[in-house]
């Protein structure tokens, strides 16, 4: 039966994740995974990198993002005590028009929602998808 992790932290999750790209995809390669995704925390910064280390050794890259979503709005910018401020979102591409959706939205969470973390919300869900 074939197996792939879906939810992968690389170097660039910070306080996260360690392991480095090309050392990710040759162990995925020598376990035999025929493919692999990359989560990383709010960014897609190591994204080009694994999808060009991924086809070199013959694994299905599978690009991706964790994001933040805020409980509210992201233009929210108030810490209420006891309230959880986020939740995670594991989000994988399919295709490039969902590549192409997935940096918008990781954008929008730098550009409005960012506070203390890229945050996007459901608005910007609804809107994107």
């Amino acid at each position: 039966m074939a197996f792939a992790h879906l939810h992968v932290h690389t170097e660039y999750s910070l306080l996260d994740g360690a392991c480095r790209i090309p050392d990710l995809v040759k162990r995925a390669k020598e376990l035999e995974m025929d493919s692999l995704a990359v989560t990383d925390h709010g960014v897609m910064y190591g994204a080009i990198d694994f999808y060009k280390a991924a086809k070199k050794k013959g694994v299905k890259p599978i690009i991706g993002c964790e994001v933040y979503v805020a409980q509210n709005s992201r233009f929210d910018r108030k810490r209420e005590i006891g309230v959880k401020e986020y939740s995670h979102l594991i989000l994988l591409c399919e295709n490039n028009e969902g590549y192409q959706n997935l940096i918008k939205l990781v954008s929008l969470g730098f550009t409005e929602g960012f506070y203390n973390k890229p945050r996007v919300d459901k608005e910007i869900l609804k809107n994107i998808f």
